[in-house]
């Protein structure tokens, strides 16, 4: 089974920058595609960022622009690297490939 653990989330001030990390239990981004989603309390779980498994990308508009998806096969590890954030980025972000979900990571963005 394979297991997907995030990191990198943190408090960041408006305008700051975090690169998220999901790390895999095993080769699996290089087979198949991965994305990365966010929720809000309240609010139901939304895709942020996507990579196929050929490598194509695809953005929310609400990030487009900020935000790039990104992954190294070698590593087993994905990663969403996050620019010029803004507090309605504040969520809980959770990378997802197949049928697999990490745990989620907290991201604040708040001055």
């Amino acid at each position: 089974q394979v297991q997907l653990v995030e990191s990198g989330g943190g408090l960041v001030q408006p305008g700051g920058s975090l690169r998220l990390s999901c790390v895999a239990s095993r080769s699996i981004f290089s087979i198949n595609g991965m994305g990365w989603y966010r929720q809000t309390p309240g609010s139901q779980r939304e895709l942020v960022a996507l990579i196929t498994s050929v490598g194509i990308t695809n953005y929310a508009d609400s990030v487009k622009g900020r935000f790039t998806i990104s992954r190294d096969n070698a590593k087993n590890t994905a990663y969403l690297q996050m620019n010029s954030l803004k507090p309605e980025d504040t969520a809980v972000y959770y990378c997802k490939t197949g049928v697999i979900w990490g745990q989620g990571t907290q991201v604040t963005v708040s001055s």
